[in-house]
């Protein structure tokens, strides 16, 4: 990891207006910024969490003998 945000197409549609080229410049900054830092901030849990399920889960137990009554 190079800490390189990977460079692919993007598009930004102009909805309204027509914006500088300084404008889209300090968007695709601010952008970029902002998904720099979520993207440095996500964390995957490292261990799985148990479920209660599996937490209460016990062994088998073995067939009682068969006694002659």
């Amino acid at each position: 990891m190079t800490g390189e945000i990977p460079r692919e197409d993007i598009t930004i549609d102009v909805r309204r207006g027509n914006p500088t080229e300084e404008e889209l410049a300090a968007l695709i900054a601010v952008v970029s910024e902002a998904y720099a830092t979520e993207a440095a901030t996500a964390v995957v849990a490292e261990e799985p969490c148990r479920s209660a399920w599996a937490v209460s889960q016990r062994g088998l137990r073995t067939p009682l003998p068969r006694v002659g009554w």
